[in-house]
């Protein structure tokens, strides 16, 4: 009953040209004088933006590593290759480049065509002492595609991207088998024609891949039920230095620890995820959205408390704090707005959004005058200004204006004491740092029946010149505060390097000896992606 693709489906439509210094599309960056207009609204910011260094100006490293001859048409030094996979999208990734700091462009930039590709690319490196960091379109916002380990004699990006194909499906049990370099839109029109889709939006979603998300335990645009990658995995392929792992396709198994688990959120340390068998769901064509206006931010916590213990699993559960409504557009009266969105693939779905908007109610919120099924302009302003903020964040980088996020987890009842908290920790160690005050916003991104995941949002102006010394003082403070409240260090951007201090202090030692004891075994030569989750020192 599987239908099977033979021969290989042609290849989806190629992506937008993305930019090599800073986040997604080039037609979509911020001209200069967008960035001047834009830094007008945070005092203290540069008067003129940072140029964007050409490629052909930009000072790389000498090359360390050669080609060998077998694997040559698989290899590029070319300063483009080298460039562009340099950094991920962090803050502090963005201003190095615009800064032309390359000290840590990788040698040769990989570029497999299948696994056999990446098979040889593993066997030799592991047998010249050549680092591998996994790519697969370099979202990456902590750090978790950058070599710092600095050991060994050359490093390898390893760019997934060639393997991006929907390779069989299985419409009878809805799943699919897909390719680990598949970015999402090339993804999704593959899977459409047959009527089914993945499911995964995150914000990141044009310029991520599958394999990004497994390796990351990424979390998608929905905001109940199934958040994160993880719910929708049937099986994986891993290709490690000491064998292939295929783990058993099945709905479900209780025998012993699952070796999915092992993989998911390793970020390439212990293997490349290779291809995976997903479930999928039915496209759905029935869809209501609304937005719901609270005067005070605790009965708006309060009302996504109750909705997400009612069962309702809304698509959209997204709750902006005065700030973050009023820096989106959604809301110039100071007040906090609730968006909501249901839907299905099987039937209406307005009586199930007029018992949400109910529950909202009850605890003091005002629905928008809006009609829910259109998409309504509060709804509309957030969606656009979530997929233009990674853009703006980079015009702002530009002007010299220091923007940090960072996303967590609590229980319901630690939620008020740890916002207080980022606003009073956090807003202090940016007005140490900058002699400003900080604007510090919130907003949940996911909801859970025991507790929010609240995105903070930090913005400042900087200094030039002393931009990443003042972030990471940030930074550390954030951690700090989510430490010391019992929030974890993070919700979905996964840890990387960035967010290693909180995730050594987050990890039970048991679970850490395990962990290295498997990067023993199945990366002996310590190549894989160093210093990610762990130091190499420890391994």
């Amino acid at each position: 009953m599987t239908d099977r693709t033979s021969p290989l489906p042609p290849r989806p439509d190629s992506s937008p040209a993305r930019s090599w210094w800073g986040w997604g599309a080039l037609d979509q960056a911020l001209s200069d004088a967008e960035c001047a207009s834009l830094a007008a609204l945070v005092p203290g910011a540069a008067g003129t933006p940072l140029p964007v260094p050409s490629i052909a100006s930009l000072d790389l490293p000498p090359v360390r590593v050669g080609a060998p001859a077998p694997l040559a048409h698989l290899l590029s030094s070319a300063p483009a290759d080298r460039a562009s996979h340099t950094y991920g999208k962090a803050f502090r990734d963005v201003v190095r480049a615009l800064y032309g700091d390359m000290a840590a462009a990788p040698d040769l930039v990989g570029h497999p065509r299948d696994e056999r590709d990446v098979v040889d690319l593993l066997d030799w490196a592991a047998g010249a002492d050549v680092a591998v960091v996994p790519y697969g379109a370099g979202s990456s916002v902590v750090g978790g595609v950058e070599y710092r380990a600095g050991v060994h004699s050359g490093v390898l990006s390893l760019d997934l991207s060639g393997l991006d194909r929907v390779l069989e499906t299985d419409r009878v049990s809805r799943a699919a088998r897909i390719q680990a370099g598949a970015l999402g839109p090339g993804l999704e029109s593959q899977l459409r024609p047959q009527g089914l889709t993945l499911r995964h939006f995150p914000q990141s979603f044009a310029f991520s891949t599958l394999g990004g998300w497994l390796a990351t335990r990424a979390g998608g645009h929905y905001a109940t039920l199934h958040t994160h990658i993880d719910d929708l995995v049937e099986s994986l392929r891993v290709v490690t230095p000491s064998g292939v792992s295929q783990s058993l396709r099945v709905p479900g198994s209780g025998a012993g620890p699952s070796p999915d688990r092992l993989f998911l959120g390793s970020e390439g340390t212990l293997g490349i995820i290779t291809e995976a068998w997903m479930r999928l769901q039915d496209r759905p064509t029935h869809r209501a959205s609304a937005s719901v206006v609270f005067e005070r931010f605790p009965d708006a916590v309060e009302a996504v408390r109750t909705i997400a213990q009612s069962g309702l699993h809304p698509a959209n559960c997204r709750l902006l704090d005065p700030g973050e409504a009023a820096l989106s557009g959604v809301a110039a009266g100071g007040g906090s707005v609730l968006v909501l969105g249901v839907e299905s693939a099987h039937g209406p779905v307005e009586s199930r959004l007029a018992e949400l908007v109910a529950l909202a109610r009850d605890h003091g919120g005002s629905p928008a005058e809006e009609p829910p099924a259109a998409g309504g302009s509060a709804v509309g302003a957030w969606r656009s200004a979530f997929l233009r903020m990674p853009y703006l964040r980079d015009g702002l980088a530009r002007m010299g204006v220091i923007s940090e996020t960072f996303e967590t987890a609590c229980t319901w009842d630690r939620f008020p004491e740890l916002y207080e908290a980022v606003h009073r920790d956090v807003g202090a160690a940016v007005q140490k740092v900058t002699g400003a005050s900080a604007l510090v916003n919130c907003r949940f991104t996911h909801v859970y029946p025991d507790g929010p995941a609240p995105y903070f949002t930090v913005i400042a102006p900087g200094r030039r010149g002393s931009e990443l010394a003042m972030w990471d003082e940030i930074k550390a403070a954030a951690m700090e505060t989510l430490g010391e409240h019992a929030a974890t260090v993070t919700h979905h951007h996964a840890v990387g390097r960035d967010h290693r201090p909180g995730y050594d202090r987050q990890r039970p030692e048991p679970f850490a000896l395990a962990l290295r004891a498997a990067k023993r075994a199945l990366d002996p030569a310590g190549i894989l992606n160093p210093g990610v989750l762990f130091d190499a020192a420890t391994t």
